[in-house]
């Protein structure tokens, strides 16, 4: 019998964006992924990995949350910088919500000040979260959310390490209750509004990073050439990596293919894993010069074209 047969009144919904913004490294795709409990954006040890704003879906009690993970902010010198900072904003002023997330260690530096200072001029709820509490004393962190709350007005402070999952289970529960009433916008069975293409490139692109973090700058992009359901249910992918200069090519292939291969494989064991059936994954490695300067690139990972 359904909640209007019995007399009953269905439970309201509630539903909202709540975007994340800080600094490069400060830990909003961790905290993303542990909000979701799947993986919906990469992580990477190296900076600026988030290009695009992919949504990571949560559904807790009767509210819908759609987590909005913005590019780090920082200092931006060339045009992808640029399209990546004003993405992360763009994000900002667009959300229900925003969250503002420090790194306990490294406390309010001068990248985090610039935050605080142009995020005091988003017009909504403003919630603080510190990230990394297990590498701080309890004193400094105390010092550092006043010291946060005094340059700006937050709603609510939240204490967290999102890589264990300390403290989530308490900004999930705030969010639900803080974004606004409404129906859903997503299938509640959704984790994120990026396409699996498009989620299998970034994979990819984490996989480099993971293999490569220092020897090759992120002047790197994957694409997702084919994607192919075969009738033995297993998947077909066909990928290139583009890169900028022939010595970056060479990196990534590796002496005789080693790194490419493992580089595949490590995509692929992953892809397995969220897809839950045998995927054959083909790696293309491609030079593109200058593919920074090329608006198609933008528009491939979801970010608007700098004119200047």
């Amino acid at each position: 019998m359904t909640a209007e047969a019995s007399g009953e009144a269905p439970a309201a919904t509630r539903c909202g964006f709540v975007a994340l913004i800080g600094a490069p490294n400060v830990g909003k795709s961790t905290l993303v992924n542990a909000l979701v409990g799947a993986k919906v954006t990469i992580v990477s040890r190296k900076v600026q990995t988030t290009r695009a704003l992919i949504r990571g879906i949560v559904i807790e009690n009767n509210a819908q949350i759609i987590l909005v993970d913005t590019p780090g902010i920082f200092l931006p010198k060339r045009r992808l910088d640029r399209a990546m900072v004003s993405t992360a904003w763009s994000g900002a002023h667009d959300a229900d919500l925003v969250c503002v997330l420090l790194d306990a260690k490294t406390g309010i530096d001068e990248e985090a000040e610039a935050i605080l200072a142009k995020a005091a001029s988003v017009n909504h709820d403003k919630i603080l979260v510190i990230n990394k509490v297990d590498l701080v004393q309890r004193e400094k962190l105390l010092a550092l959310a006043q010291a946060a709350n005094e340059r700006m007005k937050f709603v609510r402070t939240f204490m967290i390490a999102a890589i264990s999952g300390d403290g989530v289970d308490d900004i999930r529960t705030t969010l639900a209750e803080m974004v606004p009433p409404g129906p859903y916008l997503y299938p509640e069975d959704q984790m994120s509004d990026a396409p699996m293409r498009q989620l299998a490139a970034e994979i990819t692109r984490e996989k480099i990073y993971q293999k490569l973090h220092q020897e090759l700058p992120y002047q790197s992009t994957v694409e997702t050439d084919k994607w192919e359901e075969r009738k033995d249910k297993s998947v077909r992918i066909e990928q290139t990596i583009f890169v900028e200069r022939e010595s970056q090519r060479k990196i990534v292939l590796g002496k005789g293919g080693a790194t490419i291969k493992s580089i595949g494989a490590d995509s692929r064991k992953e892809l397995m894993q969220i897809l839950d059936v045998p995927v054959h994954l083909f790696l293309f490695v491609k030079v593109r010069e200058n593919w920074g300067d090329d608006p198609d690139r933008y528009r491939e990972m979801g970010l608007e074209f700098p004119r200047e």
